[in-house]
């Protein structure tokens, strides 16, 4: 059911992630206006549209009935003031850059009608990033999806409106996501910032020679009983996206001093034009992948000492995201398994382990290399008040 607040929202960029959010608008019953300044993403826009729209029917968010009438709520419009007139929530999913992000909401700031909502779908800029370009920001917040998620993380600005926070948060429960409100801005907000460590350790033990990514995938998805792996989901996420985060990001994360191996891991696929996912090869070939078919989990080799180290880094960074205020241990929890669709939660691990047994694992992980040690001691702190 809508609500009552929203009745247009207009999303700003339609690649994937614009596409994505706009069919799943115009399924719940919203009037949608896809707006992009490139001519070309417009033309594409409705097959991209259209098979979103698949994958919702699939998941449960609507039936298939349902996609016609979606596809006619949706207005393609290559003007930006148009797009914007009748706007009661914007939407922004441009290019991964805070200098264009700041420039498109000082546009759109300028054009929106005075109670129109702004809102960013970044997955790594912060709200302070870009806050101080709008006049609104008591009405402006990031309100980030997760592709092929329940999940939508809402992070207000310092000086958002309570009654903002809780339009978008019933906005999202209209949509049947599982919105989940920050206390405050924090990279990666609660799902990238834990999962990114575990794909940054995935990467560092095939830069190291210890495994490969065959294996490490195996790896995972026996302990977690997941079902897809760390390199599966850099197929996903594509390999030219991670190729250009490594690009532009410091060199002082998780495992600091890998970003060079990193590139060197990503940039032949790269340069090939295997993508992953899209492309019909990365890592695997699709669409039918090595990890999807019967007998890819058997191996002789104990994959135990691959494990440990992809589980020591989901638990230290979930405590990481704890220990700066940013969510409570029960949501990180929620965030993680409704994010990835498992069962076991950073912390419920944690609490199987019991603190004595994790730190000491956690200790010989910092001593191979394999987490920054600066922030181990605030991991080991944290873990100790439990």
């Amino acid at each position: 059911m809508k609500i009552d607040e929203i009745q247009t929202v207009c999303f700003v960029g339609a690649g994937s992630m614009g596409c994505y959010n706009a069919i799943w608008a115009a399924v719940s019953g919203y009037d949608v206006v896809l707006y992009d300044i490139n001519p070309d993403m417009l033309d594409k826009a409705p097959q991209r549209c259209l098979d979103m729209a698949g994958y919702l029917a699939g998941a449960g968010y609507c039936s298939a009935a349902d996609i016609p009438a979606a596809r006619q709520r949706i207005s393609l419009v290559a003007d930006l003031a148009q797009a914007t007139a009748n706007a009661d929530l914007v939407s922004e999913s441009v290019f991964e850059r805070v200098d264009v992000k700041r420039e498109v909401h000082a546009q759109l700031d300028s054009v929106c009608p005075a109670h129109t909502i702004l809102t960013t779908n970044s997955s790594t800029l912060l709200v302070s990033d870009i806050e101080d370009v709008v006049q609104r920001p008591d009405r402006f917040a990031a309100l980030h999806f997760h592709m092929a998620s329940p999940l939508v993380d809402i992070v207000p600005g310092p000086q958002a409106s309570a009654a903002v926070v809780d339009i978008l948060e019933r906005y999202v429960h209209s949509l049947k996501g599982s919105p989940l409100v920050l206390k405050k801005e924090y990279p990666g907000y609660v799902l990238n910032a834990v999962l990114g460590p575990v794909l940054t350790t995935a990467q560092a033990l095939v830069i190291a020679g210890v495994a490969s990514p065959e294996d490490v995938d195996r790896a995972w998805m026996n302990s977690r009983s997941a079902l897809i792996g760390p390199f599966g989901l850099l197929d996903l996420f594509g390999l030219n996206l991670i190729y250009d985060k490594w690009q532009h990001r410091a060199d002082d994360g998780a495992i600091p001093g890998l970003r060079s191996g990193a590139l060197d891991l990503l940039c032949p696929y790269v340069e090939r034009g295997e993508l992953g996912m899209q492309s019909g090869k990365g890592f695997y070939r699709y669409p039918e992948p090595e990890y999807q078919q019967f007998g890819f989990l058997a191996s002789p080799a104990d994959l135990a000492s691959i494990a440990e180290p992809l589980t020591m880094a989901l638990v230290a960074s979930a405590v990481l995201v704890a220990a700066a205020g940013v969510a409570e241990p029960e949501d990180i929890d929620r965030a993680w398994t409704v994010g990835v669709s498992l069962n076991t939660g950073p912390f419920e691990i944690l609490q199987q382990l019991g603190a004595a047994e994790f730190l000491q694992r956690f200790s010989r992980h910092v001593d191979s290399g394999w987490f920054d040690a600066r922030r181990a001691a605030t991991v080991t702190a944290f873990v100790e008040t439990l």
